[in-house]
């Protein structure tokens, strides 16, 4: 074990005796990798500069974040919460025009499934706004301080608060920790944060209220299966039989849980209705006595739905022209558009594998007595995409989005044009990264790199620069669409563009190739 080691460097950086540049071979030479030698001393210089908390380097909180409580540990916000009642509040009416399929996250792709599956399934840590962790069901963050987190980062102990229950009444242990990380990395399974979870070696459950896990590398992203409500949702070992080969359909769409409420109603593609849980930990939460979320329409008639009619309480999503929504805003009605700067980034995905190659591979069953699988499939990790693996196109192509008129001609209000796919958090941002629509040196870089013109497309070695696009029905997508479509015209790329209903670009289902997760087209935009 390195942690002594470790310990005496990270003293030594921080300190001053050694550089950056030291500390990082040093640590590398220990077996933890550069990765996470790495990521310790940039904790260390900005723990340096402002602190840090639960292990991690800490930035200044955004506004709207609550300030550290006096341990220096971030707590959930509880502000407007004195003196509630659980339920006074009524019925709370969502209207959420990509309609959920499944509310379980473990086998969600889309953020419409992790919404409808957050108000019942709950991770053992969440994020705060400024990306913080705080506990959500063990009692304080591992770190290295309290003895939690290795100092190597290869093992992490959680506790759970006593007397948590799941939605049936039955108690939360470490078990059910355990069996989650089991249940997601069953192949059988086909949960969608698989790879998360197999950095995991094992979990040990020494008593009931306590978990420890051993990864199988030390990892710096330690925090990731456990925190959040994309991979961190624990599951309910009771309500799989306690067999993690149990799929347990009936967890797709009505999962149990330690949310403030339960699923009694739940139509894919239409309507999901909650009640309270009687068995949440908080008495005087959830303030509402039952939430009905509806599913369907378009974002402008969702906006209607909120800002004039008054039918629903929220409307989600409103990715509506600036001009559209201003218009209903000014012709006055109950509703308050609210629009903020957020982490989410509209964005153009480009498939490094090949979408038209169709692949059979042999899939093993996870089980010695089971028979392994032939699948079929396209966009197969082994094909590369016959044009997009070059840098010179991907780059000619970035050059040519005019990302600017895009956002202020479709997005407007908190929008804001970024090179980062980590954005909304100022201490995630790349300082290094830069964007420019310069379509001339778009055009001289792929005549550099070959691609000649034969009229109105560019081809090499007999490949013609030739794309498929999708995206999901929506309006602004659709414009949005029509302008990269123009730009790429003018670098000789050929656009066939896709609209899919959003239920289905969404949807996780196995079965649905025209989904995100199956990814068959060239380049995909959400």
């Amino acid at each position: 074990m390195a942690e002594g080691v470790l310990s005496n460097l990270y003293t030594q950086l921080t300190d001053g005796s050694i550089s950056r540049r030291q500390f990082i071979e040093r640590a590398s030479a220990t077996g933890i990798g550069a990765a996470t030698a790495l990521f310790l001393a940039n904790g260390a210089a900005i723990a340096a500069a402002g602190g840090s908390k639960n292990g991690f380097a800490v930035y200044a909180a955004q506004d709207g974040t609550p300030a550290p409580a006096p341990s220096g540990v971030a707590r959930r916000p509880d502000a407007g919460t004195e003196g509630q009642t659980r339920g006074a509040g009524g019925e709370l009416r969502i209207i959420q025009h990509q309609a959920p399929t499944t509310a379980n996250a473990h086998k969600s792709v889309g953020t419409k499934d992790f919404l409808a599956g957050s108000m019942v399934q709950e991770p053992l840590m969440a994020y705060l706004p400024d990306g913080a962790i705080i506990p959500t069901l063990i009692t304080e963050v591992p770190a290295v301080e309290n003895g939690m987190l290795a100092e190597d980062l290869s093992t992490v102990t959680f506790m759970l608060q006593e007397g948590l229950l799941w939605s049936d009444g039955e108690p939360v242990t470490s078990r059910d920790i355990q069996f989650t990380w089991e249940w997601v990395t069953n192949p059988d399974n086909a949960a969608v944060d698989i790879a998360t979870w197999q950095i995991i070696s094992s979990i040990d459950t020494p008593d009931d209220l306590t978990a420890v896990v051993t990864f199988a590398n030390p990892t710096a992203a330690w925090f990731e299966p456990f925190t959040g409500g994309v991979n961190g949702p624990l599951l309910a070992a009771h309500a799989h039989g306690d067999d993690p080969a149990n799929p347990g359909e009936d967890q797709i769409t009505r999962p149990l849980g330690t949310g403030p409420f339960v699923i009694t109603n739940f139509s894919p593609n239409d309507i999901v209705q909650y009640e309270m849980n009687a068995n949440y930990r908080e008495p005087n939460k959830p303030f509402f006595s039952s939430v009905y979320i509806k599913g369907g329409g378009d974002a402008a008639s969702a906006a209607r739905a909120v800002l004039q009619t008054g039918d629903f309480a929220y409307a989600w999503n409103l990715q509506v022209e600036p001009a559209i929504l201003e218009s209903m805003v000014s012709e006055g009605g109950p509703g308050v558009l609210v629009s903020e700067v957020g982490t989410s980034v509209e964005r153009i995905h480009i498939n490094f594998s090949d979408p038209n190659m169709e692949v059979t591979t042999e899939i093993s069953s996870g089980t010695p007595e089971a028979a392994s699988e032939q699948v079929t499939q396209r966009s197969e990790k082994n094909t590369p995409h016959p044009f997009l693996t070059d840098p010179a196109v991907r780059g000619a192509m970035n050059l040519a989005v005019p990302r600017q008129l895009i956002t202020d001609e479709f997005y407007g209000l908190a929008a804001r044009t970024s090179p980062n796919i980590l954005t909304g958090l100022e201490s995630f941002e790349s300082p290094n990264t830069s964007w420019e629509f310069n379509l001339e040196a778009a055009n001289a870089m792929l005549d550099e790199a070959g691609w000649t013109r034969n009229g109105d497309v560019r081809a090499k070695d007999g490949v013609e620069l030739v794309v498929s696009y999708g995206t999901s029905i929506n309006p602004v997508r659709q414009k949005t669409q029509a302008v990269v479509k123009e730009a790429f015209n003018n670098l000789g790329i050929t656009v066939n563009l896709d609209q899919v209903e959003a239920g289905t670009f969404f949807d996780s289902a196995a079965g649905n190739d025209r989904n995100i997760g199956h990814n068959y087209w060239d380049i995909t935009m959400y």
